[in-house]
């Protein structure tokens, strides 16, 4: 499965943050029963590899993937942890050096025309748009399919369920990442049904 396949599974990618590796499976499976299957696990918690491994091995509908890569040394512990893809904030040679390496799927973040022309340069061609909001949101977004039409995008930061549809509407954008759908009070209170009830919300964004 490559990048694109992997963009294109649902409208939205949960950016989850996982402090306790109890409910790494029970919230990745709440998710893929609303229809959300790919899962970005961040490397912001002592615990994510732990996840993405546990993930991995007891969730079989989940497309897992570490996000918040910056470094290269990383890459091989993701991929033995079970990661099916990788997210980064920003791009480096030598991080999608280490990807293509590893055959690992790669959707790093860009937020300028300059970032965006040094990850083609390195051939790729999926990336992701980030901080979204704050780095201009939809109407910068658009305004880069003028220049680099065959480039898409998935936006994250400061991405909800208010304005998602904004950037879904374009044609540059194949989804969408954020961490509404994982709040951390549902998750503290276990509550998974009201996790996979938001997730089916984000499938009604592509439609209506």
């Amino acid at each position: 499965m490559n990048i694109r396949d992997i963009m294109t599974t649902s409208p939205v990618i949960p950016v989850m943050v996982i402090n306790d590796p109890a409910t790494a499976v029970p919230l990745a499976e709440a998710l893929v029963a609303g229809g959300l299957r790919v899962l970005e696990i961040t490397l912001r918690s002592a615990p994510a590899m732990d996840a993405i491994t546990a993930i991995a091995a007891n969730v079989p509908d989940a497309i897992v993937g570490v996000g918040t890569l910056t470094n290269a040394s990383e890459v091989p512990h993701a991929v033995a942890a079970g990661a099916q893809f990788a997210v980064s904030p920003g791009y480096t040679h030598e991080l999608g050096h280490a990807c293509r390496e590893a055959e690992l799927p790669f959707l790093p973040g860009v937020m300028t025309p300059a970032d965006i022309i040094r990850a083609m340069q390195d051939g790729l061609s999926a990336l992701k748009f980030f901080p979204a909001a704050q780095a201009g949101g939809p109407g910068f977004l658009k305004a880069l399919g003028g220049p680099f039409g065959d480039i898409v995008f998935c936006p994250t930061g400061g991405i909800s369920l208010s304005n998602a549809r904004d950037y879904l509407s374009l044609p540059n954008v194949l989804c969408v990442g954020g961490s509404w759908v994982v709040p951390s009070d549902l998750i503290a209170a276990k509550n998974w049904q009201g996790i996979t009830d938001l997730a089916l919300e984000c499938q009604q964004l592509r439609d209506n």
